[in-house]
């Protein structure tokens, strides 16, 4: 495969012609004349979310609360804001490499809002560790994955994922990166996610629950990029699409989220044991096989054993005087199975 060129002379931009990757464009971002209409929809989306973990307020609040909670939910709190921060840190930095090989672009200005967005999220994850947890623990928190094994393994198998399509730009690493970044929209974040909302059920760390709302509303509309990416590579190039490697690399995702969850929540946070950790994360696998019109790999599990959390990932109830002024709540994105219309 072969990077952009960033000045293209020779480039034909016609719709026409237009395709996901391998196209040869201008360089030129012309708006008015779009291949793929659900960008259109996704930018004004994604633009109309915009959000900043400044203006979330109340979390001086959750750093006396944190104090209070029981040293099983002050360990998972931890741990889990250390995973979520390293997964936007190289998310950051990988999108960019990733969007040099994507043709269409309407899709790479998704890519580069998605870069900004992953930005504003690892500024969260410091604005939160800031205000809440004790300043000799912050360095540990941040690098809590050089110490833990499980939670090197995970980020190891996702980074390499990243690094070997930067080293080796074939269409199989191409493929495998594409797949990593949906896993890691769709899969990674979530276990975390039903902690916090877990927490805010029980009146618990309310402030850093309500920032992990815009976060997760921000990661649902990339869950919803990969996924319309990865149908027009299956459309366009579908010699490239390999259901059996996606499927492969959903059950590795599947059994180290869960492995990760157990190691770091297990059965000692009320509300959440290694049961429904297994039951949820599965669950949530079949939405995303779903979403792309593919079979379930755990047919046996058909429901959310976390459902009725999902009122505590409701973005629309919501009173904050910035955020009504300024963010457009999309109303399907408060389901906490993110399925969108795609």
């Amino acid at each position: 495969m072969q990077r952009n060129r960033i000045f293209n002379p020779d480039g034909n931009d016609a719709v026409a012609g237009r395709t996901i990757i391998r196209g040869n464009t201008t360089g030129l971002f012309n708006l008015n004349a779009v291949k793929y209409p659900w960008a259109r929809s996704m930018y004004q989306v994604m633009v109309g979310n915009f959000w900043v973990p400044e203006k979330v307020g109340g979390l001086g609040d959750d750093a006396t609360m944190y104090r209070n909670l029981a040293p099983a939910e002050q360990r998972a709190y931890k741990g889990i804001i250390s995973f979520l921060t390293f997964l936007d840190s190289i998310q950051t930095v990988n999108l960019p490499h990733f969007s040099d090989y994507i043709t269409s672009p309407e899709v790479n200005l998704l890519l580069s809002i998605q870069s900004f967005q992953e930005a504003i999220h690892s500024q969260s994850y410091t604005t939160i560790l800031e205000t809440v947890v004790d300043a000799r623990e912050r360095e540990d928190i941040y690098y809590f994955w050089r110490d833990d094994q499980v939670l090197m393994e995970r980020n190891r198998y996702i980074g390499s994922i990243y690094q070997d399509f930067q080293d080796r730009p074939t269409d199989e690493n191409f493929f495998r990166a594409l797949v990593g970044n949906y896993l890691l929209e769709s899969l990674y974040f979530y276990n975390g996610f039903a902690f916090f909302d877990n927490l805010a059920y029980s009146s618990k760390m309310t402030a850093t629950s309500r920032m992990i709302n815009y976060i997760r509303r921000d990661e649902l509309t990339h869950v919803a990029l990969f996924a319309n990416i990865m149908k027009e590579i299956r459309r366009e190039f579908p010699a490239m699409f390999d259901a059996g490697t996606l499927a492969e690399m959903l059950r590795t995702a599947v059994e180290q989220e869960v492995a990760w969850s157990d190691h770091i929540i297990g059965d000692g946070v009320p509300g959440i044991t290694k049961a429904t950790t297994g039951l949820y994360t599965r669950w949530l696998a079949n939405t995303r096989m779903e979403t792309l019109h593919l079979p379930p790999l755990f047919p046996e599990v058909v429901s959310n054993p976390y459902k009725h959390l999902e009122s505590m990932a409701d973005n629309n109830s919501e009173k904050t005087n910035f955020f009504e002024s300024t963010v457009t709540n999309y109303t399907q994105s408060s389901s906490m199975n993110g399925s969108w219309d795609f």
